[in-house]
């Protein structure tokens, strides 16, 4: 698959072009010949004889820049005099901060938002814990928790680096729910030191996310925090892919007639999506299931299940899946698959084998930022594609979930996530797709509908008080009132 321009290789460049007609049009035709698409293009300074532009261009990758400037550089009459990364400019300073919700300008001000006033407000909830929720940052702020051992495609690359990904979650709940998340980057490892961690600072927080902590620790981690807090635990590598991917195949079976029950999935990656999207989908009524990992089609059969070597979770999904017993390469057990779902890596299946899948194939092919099978490659034999990625129909994004699900438990100060919220939250955002629009380019909504995160807030809310979670109850603090002024 050929790369494309994309906006994570955004480039300003800085130009000096000779004051004549049709230079900027060679300009153009340049970076459109050297395979960039070009974005904003603005006068900075008018000399004697020279125009100053700053022209916006995407490329296809930080290599291809040069190629660009060159092409620039060898036009007569054109010089350039600096560029700047867009993205790391993005990215100084942070990209969130802190800001004060009540002004501080008079002594009155001071004096109850700070101290004498402050120390009432401090023993009521002293005297009431639970008051914490009322009269503090707690109602409405989670923490993005992550120990950076798995960090998108970027593997274990530590807590330091993986700074500006939970800065970008913490970006993420604010925009699409006005949910306040603060990165939280722990330098450890020990799920005993994780544990305590997140334990001990619990108090600030109304619900904790975890993000990019890697199999298999990640499970041992989360099912301690659920069983220890007494507020929503979430880790959105698991279940925010695995709602979002249920969405998509709710969709996607109204389009093609099949049914959940008679489905035959083929899972490539057992990390901790391909478990958490496998749980889902036997939740949801999927009876046919194949996962299989890098050593190959999982089953009780193998020699590391033999041996007892196989992880606990591992030999849960040997023990919980593949009815029929097969074993080999993902390719060799593809004869007679409805679903493919890719949560592994570029390009570790061979695209003609989906030949032998069954008619309307679905192909769900979510590795970063290469796919297990390009959707070109794909097309042929797939009636509907989705991959994870931006600049492709049908993008299985977690943004479509963690936000909303999370603002829907606050609302409610719901204790946990259930399974059942789960299941609602995957069928609200499969509810914002009419039948009528269904395509084959179209089963998910876009990252973009302001639509999604409200209705799976209302989704998850409803559910906590079906089953009767619902804490906030007539708190004050927790009115219809001023929960939508949060949501807005």
């Amino acid at each position: 698959m050929s790369p494309s321009p994309s906006a994570q290789y955004s480039l300003t460049i800085r130009v000096e072009i000779a004051d004549r007609p049709g230079m900027l049009g060679l300009v153009a035709s340049a970076i459109g010949q050297a395979g960039a698409s070009i974005g904003s293009i603005d006068l900075v300074e008018v000399k004697e004889d020279v125009l100053l532009r700053d022209i916006t261009v995407d490329a296809t990758g930080a290599e291809h820049w040069d190629q660009i400037v060159a092409a620039l550089n060898g036009l007569d009459g054109v010089s350039v005099v600096d560029t700047t990364d867009r993205t790391f400019l993005l990215h100084i300073g942070g990209k969130i901060e802190q800001a004060n919700k009540s002004p501080l300008k008079t002594r009155a001000d001071l004096s109850m938002a700070y101290t004498p006033g402050v120390a009432r407000v401090c023993m009521a909830i002293h005297d009431d814990p639970d008051k914490a929720f009322q009269y503090t940052i707690k109602r409405n702020t989670v923490a993005v928790v992550s120990d950076g051992t798995a960090v998108l495609g970027l593997g274990d690359i530590g807590p330091r680096a993986a700074m500006p990904v939970m800065e970008g979650k913490a970006m993420l709940f604010k925009e699409f729910a006005n949910v306040d998340a603060f990165p939280i980057c722990l330098d450890t490892k020990d799920p005993d030191e994780i544990v305590a961690a997140v334990k001990a600072m619990a108090p600030t927080f109304g619900g904790i996310n975890l993000e990019d902590i890697s199999a298999p620790r990640c499970f041992e981690i989360e099912d301690r925090l659920k069983a220890e807090l007494d507020i929503p635990v979430f880790h959105d590598d698991q279940h925010g892919t695995a709602i979002v991917t249920l969405a998509a195949l709710i969709n996607a079976c109204k389009l093609t007639g099949k049914s959940l029950a008679d489905l035959r999935v083929l899972i490539i990656g057992l990390g901790a999506a391909g478990v958490a999207v496998t749980k889902i989908l036997m939740e949801a009524g999927v009876r046919h299931i194949i996962g299989a990992d890098s050593r190959g089609v999982l089953g009780v059969d193998r020699g590391d299940y033999q041996d007892g070597s196989m992880p606990p979770i591992k030999r849960w999904y040997a023990e919980s899946t593949n009815p029929e017993r097969l074993g080999g390469t993902p390719a060799s057990v593809i004869d007679g698959i409805d679903l493919l779902i890719g949560l592994s890596g570029a390009k570790v299946f061979p695209a003609d084998a989906l030949a032998r899948m069954n008619k309307d194939a679905m192909v769900f092919a979510m590795a970063n930022p290469t796919p297990e099978v390009s959707p070109e490659e794909a097309a042929p034999y797939a009636r509907i594609v989705a991959t994870g990625r931006s600049d492709y129909p049908n993008q299985i994004n977690n943004v479509l979930a963690f936000p909303g699900v999370f603002r829907g438990a606050l609302d409610v100060r719901a204790p946990q996530i259930t399974e059942a919220m789960k299941m609602a939250a995957a069928r609200a955002i499969a509810d914002i797709v009419p039948e009528s629009e269904l395509r084959e380019d179209y089963i998910i909504p876009s990252v973009f509908n302001r639509d999604v995160a409200p209705a799976v807030a209302d989704a998850v809310s409803a559910e906590a008080r079906r089953a009767g979670e619902d804490r906030a109850g007539d708190t004050i603090g927790f009115a219809a009132l001023d929960i939508e002024q949060l949501r807005s």
